[in-house]
């Protein structure tokens, strides 16, 4: 991550490695609808193995003999893991390949369905994930006592490193930008922008963090919508607005920069603008607002469903878990403690020698 995080319930429980092969990160999307039998677009649901999603739309594509652009996905999922996620081929003709062309040791087609619209990105529930933590070294009555916190209270919804590029460099690449660097792509503008709105957000979390409000309102807090990109407020507080936030159905947010004045008011509104007063801060806000980017609102907690671990070893822990679409598993893991990279470390080394 571009920035040293706090964590909401303290110190680190543990020290373990994730992702020593593919298989130990799992990750299944949710479906955010079924498909209607009817149609002209293919729904392929897949597991690939050590493979991004753009790569295997691309392979799609060339099985299909169709354009890239006929093939869509709703979200992205990690190359260096075993995931299983929807894409959908526009075949006008309802004529399909023969689906075992598409088979391999790294993709495999579980089923497939006729659906009448093609897949839009974001068109998912969430995401399933089973996470096999190796070498863990801690006390296991505490790290279970920090998994029961984690599961009652939820997390902290910080952006997760792959926002901030491989080596955490994609922000300084945002304000060379803003500072009038030519030749960037329209791509690759896009991820710059999403860094710089992304670390402007996690140090208001962070401040949050500090003062334990990262999952309580403050006067002039604007709430987000569980499950929904919708938020309102701010309105005085209620014995109303306190019971949905404690059954998370609605989160204290903060701010995705933009132009436009800050929806928050009063302390909450003070603490945003105090978080983002430093020079550097000052500099991404005034890039985002010169390309035009609004301000918008993003979900301060994240809600960490079905959670559930066993012990296959003493130094083993698998942890099962549901996370709303546009959330990171590596969040709940840094809650945890210090958790590294095992696969990252190892693709480095290999691209040192």
């Amino acid at each position: 991550m571009s920035m040293p995080l706090p964590r909401a319930y303290g110190d680190a429980a543990l020290s373990a490695l994730m992702r020593c092969s593919p298989e130990d990160f799992r990750v299944e999307e949710i479906h955010g609808f079924a498909a209607s039998g009817e149609g002209e677009h293919l729904l392929l649901n897949v597991q690939k193995r050590g493979m991004n999603t753009v790569f295997a739309a691309k392979r799609i594509a060339k099985w299909a003999g169709l354009p890239e652009h006929a093939v869509s996905y709703a979200g992205l999922k990690d190359r260096h893991a075993v995931t299983v996620q929807r894409f959908s081929v526009h075949l006008p003709k309802r004529v399909a390949p023969d689906l075992a062309g598409l088979q391999s040791d790294d993709l495999q087609v579980l089923d497939a369905s006729w659906h009448n619209r093609k897949l839009p990105r974001g068109a998912l529930a969430g995401n399933r994930f089973v996470l096999t933590l190796r070498e863990v070294q801690g006390n296991r009555e505490l790290i279970e006592q920090r998994l029961r916190q984690i599961a009652a209270r939820g997390v902290p919804n910080w952006f997760g490193e792959q926002r901030f590029g491989r080596d955490g460099d994609n922000v300084d690449s945002a304000l060379q930008m803003f500072a009038g660097q030519r030749g960037v792509r329209r791509e690759e503008r896009s991820i710059l922008l999403s860094a710089a709105r992304s670390q402007l957000f996690n140090q208001v979390l962070a401040t949050r963090v500090a003062a334990d409000l990262w999952d309580r309102g403050m006067t002039g807090e604007v709430w987000s919508l569980e499950g929904s990109r919708s938020v309102f407020g701010p309105e005085p507080w209620s014995d109303e607005l306190a019971e949905r936030l404690a059954r998370f159905d609605i989160h204290p947010s903060g701010p995705l920069w933009g132009v436009g004045e800050l929806r928050s008011q009063a302390a909450c509104a003070q603490l945003e603008t105090e978080a983002l007063a430093d020079e550097r801060s000052l500099r991404l806000r005034a890039g985002l607002e010169e390309e035009g980017l609004k301000q918008e609102r993003r979900s301060l907690r994240l809600p960490v469903g079905d959670l559930d671990w066993q012990w296959p070893a003493d130094d083993v822990l698998v942890l099962r878990l549901a996370l709303p679409p546009g959330s990171y598993a590596t969040t709940v893991l840094h809650e945890l403690g210090a958790v590294s990279d095992a696969g990252q470390a190892g693709r480095r080394s290999s691209e040192s020698h």
